[in-house]
């Protein structure tokens, strides 16, 4: 009889367990979708940061297939007006006018990042700082959008550049300085939204990830990022989908404007390598706050319990970043929608 009960207990307990997280992974409900007119994602495939010839994932590691994808976004870039064929270095860095403009000629839809400068300004840019696509360790948060128009991205690198090479001074950012100047001849810089949304001018749908120092935290700049990215959004005339590694700012859509498709970003690190807080994010558990419709997860956790479970309850999985052919053969039946960068997937 006591074993009966403690089996009892066990059962309850596991069931409430159970009820607990269900509640906690479970996205936005289709009625609620329903009652706000909700958009689904468009289905295509999204190139990660647009269609580059530097940047992210250009890596050794993915050279078999890189060059064809590298050549594909250096020829889109110059169909739609960007440099020529005699520029040597990149023509399309990564999150750059001359990318966005490349996949929209190559029909794909585009994956970009946004965040403030000194001045306010929403740019489109991954990194909190230039390090790894100028070679200046200054962030942006410090930097005005003027003085970024005066600092081109990898401006001494070959295409085909994963990582941008070190300015002189780069070890001591205090001693770094903003040239007075453009620079001569072709270059990119990192770009005010509002010009990307005129280049890609409704040929290709968005997705918008709002990037931030610290996902744990929400303070008056964050909230400011959100008001005047949206603001932009509101004033454009195409498709476009939003997420964040923030669920305080997808919850902000959640407020402000349900209407809009908004999605969880996530990943399944280790608790030792993340940390309890981005550990705990990576089993979704914080979707309460977000109330997703997709989950846009690292590829190889598309076949996860809490992935499985997510698309059970209907939120649509997009994976970030498949970069060849063979994580593509490894991910696809867990995704609806891939976002990609050095290979060209087979459409």
């Amino acid at each position: 009889m006591a074993s009966n009960k403690f089996l009892k207990k066990i059962l309850i307990g596991g069931a409430l367990t159970a009820g607990a997280a269900a509640w906690a992974i479970k996205p936005r409900s289709f009625s609620d979708k329903q009652r706000n007119f909700v958009p689904s994602i468009p289905d295509v495939w999204y190139a990660h940061r647009g269609l580059h010839d530097a940047g992210s994932g250009l890596t050794a590691q993915y050279a078999v297939e890189s060059g064809e994808y590298v050549a594909l976004a250096r020829r889109m870039a110059i169909k739609a007006g960007y440099g020529d064929a005699s520029v040597s270095g990149p023509i399309a860095p990564e999150n750059s006018l001359a990318s966005f403009a490349a996949a929209c000629e190559a029909g794909y839809g585009i994956e970009l990042d946004l965040q403030l400068t000194a001045d306010d300004q929403v740019v489109v840019v991954h990194d909190p700082d230039l390090m790894r696509v100028a070679g200046d360790p200054r962030r942006i948060a410090d930097l005005t959008y003027d003085e970024l128009t005066r600092i081109p991205l990898f401006p001494n690198d070959a295409s085909g550049a994963a990582v941008a090479s070190a300015l002189p001074g780069s070890d001591d950012p205090e001693s770094m300085a903003t040239p007075l100047n453009a620079p001569s001849g072709y270059y990119q810089h990192v770009p005010l939204f509002s010009d990307v949304l005129d280049v890609v001018a409704g040929r290709a749908p968005l997705i918008v990830e709002y990037k931030f120092d610290d996902n744990s935290a929400w303070g008056p700049r964050d909230e400011e990022l959100m008001e005047k990215g949206d603001a932009l959004l509101q004033a454009y005339d195409g498709p476009y989908v939003v997420e964040s590694f923030n669920p305080a700012a997808v919850h902000w859509y959640a407020d402000h404007r349900p209407e809009v498709c908004r999605g969880q970003l996530a990943w399944g690190p280790s608790l030792e390598e993340a940390g309890l807080k981005e550990w705990a994010a990576g089993l979704l558990i914080f979707d309460w706050i977000s109330r997703p419709d997709f989950i846009a997860y690292d590829w190889s956790g598309g076949n996860s319990p809490q992935m499985r479970l997510a698309r059970a309850m209907g939120a649509v999985p997009v994976s970030w970043t498949v970069r060849s052919s063979d994580e593509l053969a490894q991910c696809d039946d867990w995704f609806d929608h891939h976002i990609f960068e050095a290979f060209v997937p087979d459409r």
